[in-house]
């Protein structure tokens, strides 16, 4: 349906894309990935006819249809949500208007021609579900998690995020033969984030898509287009695949390019020895064009595997923080009524429901940054905690850069480490020297989620940590939460993220909250069994207690027994870090005795005295020795 052939694109001086060749078939489902600046979003809007190419052709089949949704910047006003969003079928409106038009003319004179056309545009209409027209845009606004309230509701009165809902609702009424979306989860929760998975499951035509959501693309593609130095590499299969295959391929690359430089190596060694030798000629001349006609090997660039690990939460009770009968209003808007909750030691409690049920909300109780209207909070022995709420980003200081902001503070051990983990955050190079007043709302948010988590703590409250993070930032964040000792309460829409990090979900909504075991995918599992009208918060634990083991289905024995896995795994991640923790304290006095030892070998005195001198460096190289094995200790626990 469409094909590119040697497209160029440049900014300024930049090759964006190198002579690209790429095929789209009409039922292909395909996720662009790549580093942040590699081209990904100027390849949808070039698809989309926004951009043009600086040299190639673009072929197109004749009756294919486009829509593109940005990651942002569609704005609306002047209609109500449901008529801006009917608008979208547009031509549907018109045969419907024709139709009511010739329905009038019919009913004063039946002309024979009026009535043929008024039966082909009855058939039309019906083929394209003119007659259930207004029940599907409800059913999309619907699931992109508009109520019914909205609908009389003016556009104007939207945030940005839910303008960006309005378009994509648009959009899928519209159904393009291709669709190309930048980023559609971004103002997604997790309820529309489910919704718009299996609507997209289901759409019957090609898509493009670029999302920083694993999860999301592990269930929609079956296809990942990587664009890297120009050039695009195909891969099939979903992200996780796209993952495995594409380590495997640069695993065979590494070891074609080995022996492709020993090649290389030996034909211009010959070359070399035997240029001047007359007999010999013919042979030098004939590897000299051998050597010309190689094509090197380039490997894919692989960003530095950056891990970093928390501060040593202090000792807290086995109670971290809680809620007791807690309410919140804000005027005539009851947000949260009388609710309990309680966060015990280790736990990693997710808070979910849809945008407005009330999980800021609750946060702010549970780290007291305001208090209930009525109820208590409560807080455990020792509670050290650390808060990143949403707008977390405006406590930075301007007048500073980077990691000058960064540095200010953190505590003295982490100093050494603060690269890596702004380099974790996508800040390297020159971007640390950035001032904070001009970066992007993304880097401010990352750089004050990166403040936060130098700070000992043994609570964390995280209010959508991984927004304007790519896949690779949102792993190292992942990876080092799950070591981290202390208890966290978070607040994702990333579904990978919440199912790998979550022990516990607790649902809020209805100015309720209700309390499930195990991750995100037990949750919707336990919310299939139990129904969605319960609203007792223990009404899951109580189930799992008073079942009799032999009565459970292979479905709930499969549930408990992950949570138990789960847990287990939880277990064997704290002892690693302690672990990890221990290691990082031998490697660094090690290295401060080695730095003592090659001080006083550096000093002319220690050569003096030869006992003393053997001594010295006798130790040197048994405490190099040591540090040798606890580095491969530090690399293994890493693992």
């Amino acid at each position: 349906m469409l094909q590119l052939k040697q497209i160029d694109k440049y900014f300024a001086d930049r090759r964006i894309f190198a002579a690209i060749d790429w095929h789209i078939r009409p039922t292909d489902r395909i996720g662009l990935c790549g580093e942040n600046g590699a081209g990904k979003s100027t390849l949808l809007k070039l698809l989309a006819g926004l951009v043009d190419s600086d040299g190639g052709t673009l072929q197109i089949a004749k009756g294919t249809t486009f829509g593109y949704l940005p990651q942002d910047g569609l704005a609306y006003c002047g209609r109500s949500l449901f008529v801006e969003t009917k608008s979208a079928l547009a031509e549907l409106q018109q045969v419907e208007a024709e139709l009511r038009r010739l329905e009038t003319t019919i009913a004063d004179s039946a002309d024979a021609e009026e009535l043929e056309r008024y039966a082909e545009l009855q058939q039309l209409f019906e083929q394209r579900g003119g007659y259930q027209m207004e029940s599907e845009v409800g059913r999309v606004l619907h699931g992109l998690g508009f109520s019914a309230a909205d609908f009389d509701k003016p556009c104007e009165t939207f945030s940005g995020g839910w303008q960006m809902r309005i378009a994509l609702a648009k959009l899928l009424l519209q159904k393009p033969n291709l669709l190309l979306l930048d980023e559609p989860t971004n103002h997604l929760d997790l309820p529309a984030r489910d919704w718009l998975e299996d609507y997209l499951l289901n759409y019957p035509y090609a898509m493009v898509l670029v999302s920083h959501d694993r999860f999301f693309l592990d269930k929609v593609v079956s296809k990942i287009v990587e664009i890297w130095n120009g050039n695009l590499s195909s891969y099939p299969g979903n992200y996780s695949r796209y993952i495995q295959t594409r380590d495997e391929r640069i695993t065979a690359l590494k070891a074609a390019k080995q022996q492709q430089d020993e090649e290389i190596a030996r034909i211009a060694a010959f070359i070399s020895r035997f240029r001047y030798q007359a007999n010999k000629a013919s042979q030098v001349q004939s590897r000299v064009k051998q050597l010309e006609k190689i094509v090197p090997i380039v490997l894919p660039p692989q960003r530095k595997k950056i891990a970093f690990t928390f501060p040593a939460p202090p000792k807290g009770g086995q109670i971290a923080v809680g809620l007791q009968q807690a309410s919140q209003h804000y005027g005539d808007l009851q947000v949260l009524q009388h609710v309990d909750v309680q966060i015990e030691k280790g736990e990693r409690v997710a808070l979910v429901g849809p945008n407005g049920a009330g999980k800021s909300t609750l946060m702010r109780l549970l780290a007291g940054v305001e208090a209930p209207i009525t109820g208590e909070r409560q807080e455990g022995h020792n509670l050290l905690q650390a808060y990143f709420a949403q707008n977390q980003a405006a406590e930075l200081n301007p007048s500073r850069d980077v990691f000058n902001e960064i540095m200010a503070d953190s505590p003295v051990a982490m100093v050494p480490k603060l690269r890596n983990i702004l380099g974790s955050f996508l800040f390297s190079g020159d971007d640390i020297e950035k001032s904070v007043k001009i970066l992007s709302g993304g880097e401010r948010n990352r750089l004050a989620l990166a403040k936060l988590l130098l700070r000992p703590a043994n609570l964390l409250l995280l209010d959508e940590p991984t927004n304007h993070l790519d896949l690779q930032s949102k792993q190292i964040l992942l990876d080092s939460l799950k070591k981290y000792q202390g208890t966290i309460v978070f607040v994702s829409h990333d579904r990978y993220f919440v199912d790998a990090l979550a022990t516990r979900v607790v649902e809020v909504g209805g100015g309720r909250v209700e309390s499930y075991i195990g991750n995100y995918e037990d949750f919707l599992r336990a919310k299939e069994t139990l129904g969605d009208s319960s609203h007792s918060s223990d009404r899951v634990e109580q189930y799992l207690k008073t079942v009799v083991p032999g009565e459970l289905s292979n479905d709930k024995q499969a549930r408990m027994e992950g949570h138990a896995t789960r847990k287990e795994q939880q277990r064997r991640e704290q002892k690693q870090q302690r672990e990890l923790i221990k290691v990082e304290s031998q490697i660094e006095k090690v290295e401060q005795q080695i730095g003592t030892l090659e001080q006083q070998m550096a000093d002319p005195e220690t050569y003096q005295d030869q006992e003393h001198w053997r001594q010295v460096s006798g130790d040197h190289v048994s405490l190099k020795e040591k540090l040798d094995d606890l580095y491969l200790q530090w690399e293994q626990l890493q693992i």
